[in-house]
Formats: C-alpha cells, structure tokens, sequence
C-alpha cells in the first residue's frame, strides 16, 4: 500500500476549530495540508456546542435583563417562544449541515478526506473512507486535533436509561417537562439556565458541596443563587446510584434513599479524549489517553519529533478557544521547522503556548454571567506565589446599576505581589463576559498595577469596576 500512499507535509486528523486553525496556519505558511475528518466539518463547537449551546441561552439573558428594567419589564407579555428560540438555534448550526466550512477548505487551499483516520506508525495515516481505504503520510508533521467526547460515570442502569449528554443537550428537538441535571461544571449550569427558561422543570444534582469548584467560590454560590431565582432546584451533596427507564420516564435513585423522576437525564460530568480508536499503539501510546504535550503542542513520549496534538485532546486547557489558539502556535512551530528557522520557545514566545496556564479566559453563560481569566486565589496559593486578593461588588458602581435594577455580582482581581502584577482575575453578574478581555490583556500582558492606573475606565460603564477595585487594592496597602 505505501505505493499508493499520498503525502502531504502536514496530515491533521480532526476537522474540529483546532484542526481548521492548524490546517488554515501551515498552509498560510507554503505548506500542503489534508484535513481527515468522519463527522462534521466545524466539530463539536458550531454543532453541538459553543454555538448551539449559546444560541439557546441568550434569548433567556435578554428577557431576564428586560424584566429587571422598569419601562422594558412592562413591554414583556410572555414567556420565551421555545419553538422560535429552537428554530434560532438550528441556524446557528447551518442545521447540521457543513457545506460553508467545506467550501471554506476547498477556497484555502485545504484538502479533505471524509473518513476515520488512524495512525499507522511514523508520519502514516491509514483511512477508511465510503470508497475504501487510503494511506496519507507527513513529510513533516501529523497534528492530531480529534478533541473530546462526554464522559458516562458507571453507574447502575445508567445505559438502559438512554441518558442525554451535551450533544443531545444542545440538539434536542423539543422541550422535556422535567429535565434532571447530574453534574456542577459549565454544561450542567449553563444547560439548567437554557433548558428552564424554555420551559422545563430542571433538577441539577451536585456530587459536590457547590457548583464551578474550579472557579473562585462566590462564582459558584452566585449562580446557584441565579439558578434557584429561576426555579431550579439545585441539590448539593447529592449522588444518583441508581437510574431505570420505563417508557418516557426515567428514574433517578439518590444516595439518600429517595427518588426523582425526570423525563430526560443530563449528565455532565467530564469529558474523555476521543483517542480510543486512533491508532495509537502504533506509536507506542496507549490507546484511549489524553496525549501529553509541550508548549509547542509536540507530544512528548513519541521520538522524531513529528506528532503534534493540539485542543482539548491534550488536556492542557479543554476550551475551544485555547484549542485554536494552540492550533496557532503548533502550526507555527511546524512551518518554521519545516522552513529550518528557530523556534522562540521561551515564555510568551512565538511557539510557546504560554496562555494555557497562564492567561486562559473562561465564561460560564448562566445568568449571572461568571468570567475568569488566570489563577484564581487558590491555583494562585497552591503555585507557591505571594498573592493578595482584593474584591468589589459589582452593584455598586453606577454603570452596573443602569444595567439592570438591583444588579448583584462581585468581582475579584489576583495580584502577584512579589512582581506587582495580576495573575488572575474573576467577574460574576450580569452580562460580565464583556469585560473579561480588559482583564486577559492584562493578565497575559503583565501589565504592572502603576500603569492600570493610567488604564482609565469609560463613566458610567461596568468596567469602572476597574478604578473601584485599583482603589480598594491601594487602601488595603
């Protein structure tokens, strides 16, 4: 078959936002790229994701902001029309078809191969296609970019219960009655939000003792208190043990010896890398195992210096825009490779992926709104830095209270104090997500707290925030 091979420079497994991004940076840079992909061109995030999942929420954010508005609170007569939020949410995913990012490929010069690509050994992609097999190989890098897919806890009759993940989450056709939520991460909180504001009766059941545990702790504790507001029932320190189906209605056994009964059950309780059927054994990996990776997204147990893996199939940050943002930095450590230029792999360097431990934005769009950039004070502690943390409620400055009346959030900025910079930064509250930016920039930029003071916020904006929290921060001196 190696006569028959096609060789590529760069062979990207994976037609996800990672893989476009790398496949879109080697070939800016001169290099021939094939894209292999057996689903949707786009991935997990225009389908069944990011956009989907966002499209369901924001109608719920703009009723919820014009109900706290007097003059807008008596212009609203309804509740939210699901059909036509459902409806919204189909064009967002071209209903499921990819023709545009196919069309995207073919005018960048990308190609593609439909089908599900396999390492082979060194450099060599083995791919069954709806024409048969064909055989790819890299004379300079294979990027694996195949991202993750949900994780199912074991747990009894879980399978038989035909459980929802977040695939089915942002794709479903119709609103269920009850929903039960198991998980306290993004997908559970911000699937509540969406999934209650169209209607339903949703449960959301905890494990742990709070909701957004890798966030600082009032971000958890102010959207729970959103959810409920909504009508969520939120339950913490809550275990399903248990789950059988019957018909249309499946039943939730807990830890504490009562049951629930839901029509649907989310879970959202992790994800796994899909590495399970990649031929990774032909490389010396372990099939199944997230892929360990440098900065420059070169993994690291395969000798020769050939195999990137880039997105959330690393582990390193699972967000789709640190994914594409790696993608960058590993297509631009291949293209100077290939082209024998130097790598600036230092800190902040062209082909270091640096933002992923230390400046990797999040926002959770529940309502209210939780954004974060950075360390929070624990990561922060736990890295052995000097730090304070200095925070402000976010209702109290002006731009905050024309808002929305009765606005509740906090804020939250982490200082280094050893280098006099911020490590971190967090906002909840409505329509936060905005400003989370302004805080990255200065998170990434080691923008030293003397020039924030020069940073001067717009009146009267939520930013000024900013002025409040500098102020708090020098009377805490």
């Amino acid at each position: 078959m190696d006569g028959a091979a096609e060789q590529y420079d760069v062979v990207v497994l994976g037609g996800g936002p990672t893989g476009e991004n790398l496949a879109d940076r080697v070939r800016a840079a001169g290099l021939s790229v094939v894209l292999v992909e057996s689903q949707l061109i786009g991935g997990e995030c225009s389908y069944w994701a990011c956009m989907p999942s966002k499209a369901l929420l924001r109608p719920a954010h703009a009723l919820a902001h014009a109900r706290a508005l007097p003059g807008a609170r008596e212009a609203v007569t309804g509740e939210l029309d699901a059909a036509a939020v459902l409806a919204r949410r189909d064009d967002f995913t071209w209903h499921w078809h990819d023709d545009s990012q196919v069309t995207w490929l073919r005018e960048t010069g990308i190609d593609l191969v439909r089908g599900h690509g396999r390492l082979a050994g060194e450099r060599r992609v083995e791919v069954e296609t709806p024409d048969g097999p064909r055989v790819l190989t890299a004379r300079h890098a294979v990027a694996v970019c195949t991202g993750s897919k949900a994780s199912l806890p074991p747990v009894p009759g879980l399978a038989e219960a035909r459980p929802w993940t977040s695939r089915d989450a942002t794709s479903a056709a119709k609103v269920p009655g009850r929903l039960a939520v198991v998980g306290g991460g993004v997908v559970a909180v911000e699937m509540a939000t969406a999934w209650r504001a169209l209607g339903s009766q949703v449960t959301l059941l905890v494990r742990g003792g709070r909701l957004l545990d890798r966030m600082e702790p009032f971000a958890g504790e102010l959207v729970a208190d959103g959810l409920r507001a909504a009508g969520v029932e939120v339950r913490l320190e809550t275990d399903v043990v248990r789950l059988s189906r019957q018909g249309a209605e499946v039943t939730l056994a807990l830890a504490d010896g009562t049951e629930l009964t839901a029509d649907e059950v989310l879970y959202a309780t992790g994800r796994a890398p899909r590495t399970d059927d990649l031929g990774l054994a032909t490389v010396g990996l372990e099939p199944g195992s997230w892929l360990p990776v440098d900065d420059r997204c070169l993994v690291t147990e395969v000798p020769g210096g050939w195999l990137y893996a880039a997105g959330d199939v690393n582990h390193r940050a699972l967000l789709t825009h640190q994914g594409k943002y790696q993608a960058r930095i590993a297509g631009a450590a291949i293209a100077a490779r290939a082209a024998g230029a130097p790598l600036d792999t230092a800190r902040w360097g062209a082909h270091a992926a640096s933002a992923d431990t230390a400046g990797a934005p999040q926002v959770v769009f529940t309502e209210p709104e939780a954004a974060a950039v950075g360390l929070s004070l624990a990561e922060a502690e736990r890295a052995g830095l000097r730090v304070r943390a200095v925070d402000y409620e976010l209702g109290h400055v002006a731009g905050a209270s024309l808002y929305v009346d009765d606005y509740r959030g906090r804020a939250r900025l982490v200082l280094d104090l050893d280098r006099n910079v911020l490590v971190g930064a967090t906002f909840v509250g409505p329509g936060v997500a905005e400003l989370l930016h302004s805080a990255t920039v200065a998170v990434v930029g080691e923008v030293p707290i003397a020039r924030l003071w020069h940073a001067v916020p717009a009146y009267p904006t939520v930013s000024e925030v900013w002025l409040r929290l500098l102020e708090t921060l020098r009377d805490a001196a």
